[in-house]
């Protein structure tokens, strides 16, 4: 799953995994993202930081507070690269953290690091 306020984001993203045999869920912001996590279980997920009404520490937090998907890798999006930004990634749980703009190679990377701790 790609949750980013940005269509180009997860567009972009979407492709990328799709390239890679991925089944791709989107969402545009962490409110939307949740009723979709409950409904389709997303394997990983990739949510943007900055977002309007849930921002994606908040989304990550309560992905990883909801038993069913706390083991769910969570993986934090961010045009900022800052040690703060990722040690705050870390504390709401995320497993990951790539800098915008990614690309493919990075996304793939992350899928394959995720998805076998998953298997």
């Amino acid at each position: 799953m790609v949750i980013d306020d940005s269509n180009t984001i997860r567009r972009s993203a979407e492709i990328f995994l799709a390239q890679a045999g991925c089944n791709v869920l989107l969402a545009e912001d962490g409110f939307d993202a949740l009723a979709k996590i409950a409904d389709h279980h997303p394997d990983i997920v990739f949510v943007d930081i900055m977002m309007p009404r849930l921002d994606g520490y908040q989304t990550c937090a309560l992905i990883k507070k909801n038993p069913k998907f706390s083991s769910t890798p969570v993986i934090m999006l961010s045009s900022k690269d800052g040690l703060f930004d990722r040690a705050r990634g870390r504390m709401v749980g995320s497993n990951e953290y790539l800098t915008k703009p990614f690309t493919k190679d990075s996304l793939i990377k992350a899928v394959s690091a995720h998805a076998a701790t998953r298997a």
